[in-house]
């Protein structure tokens, strides 16, 4: 057995000022003008059979042999709205800041060119940068988006507080 946390043993302001955030972002009421999107990413091996599995039958699991071909990597992201229902989910072959940046410009542009602004919960992945946008995009580009989003990052060690990684965990992505 092991023993988790859920807050680390020694936090810290910045873990409560994270925490507070988050959690007043969360209380916040509706609003379609800018509206509250959760994000998380996630890296996952794509996995393949060595051994052809039994089909199921009735009565029956279907039975898989615990041998694999690791057949690479991705990255699933998700985005969700959870006070809408909305959800979107995409994967990547990569994981970088280049990733990062093409999909906040479709979440943006694509998904929310109406929003005045986004208010975009994430965790505090080195990838998930306002400067990724502009390694991604001209200057020009990445300030309009820049300038579209409220970032809330969660606390270290606090993202189970971002409802995107519960979605994931809910719908079993891997």
């Amino acid at each position: 057995m092991k023993k988790r946390w859920c807050i680390p043993k020694d936090y810290n302001g910045e873990f409560v000022a994270r925490m507070e955030d988050i959690l007043d972002v969360y209380a916040l009421p509706y609003d379609s003008c800018i509206p509250l999107i959760c994000m998380d990413e996630k890296p996952f091996q794509l996995l393949n059979h060595v051994v052809t599995p039994i089909p199921m039958k009735p009565g029956k699991l279907q039975c898989e042999d615990y041998e694999y071909k690791r057949e690479g990597t991705c990255s699933i992201f998700v985005f969700t709205e959870p006070l809408k229902g909305w959800r979107h989910i995409e994967a990547t072959k990569h994981r970088t800041k280049l990733e990062w940046a093409q999909q906040v410009e479709r979440l943006l542009n694509e998904f929310y060119p109406e929003a005045e602004r986004i208010r975009l919960v994430m965790d505090n992945l080195n990838t998930h940068t306002i400067g990724a946008l502009y390694q991604a995009f001209n200057a020009e580009k990445a300030r309009r988006l820049a300038k579209r989003l409220e970032i809330h990052y969660t606390p270290k060690h606090g993202s189970w507080l971002n409802i995107a990684e519960k979605d994931d965990k809910v719908h079993k992505l891997g």
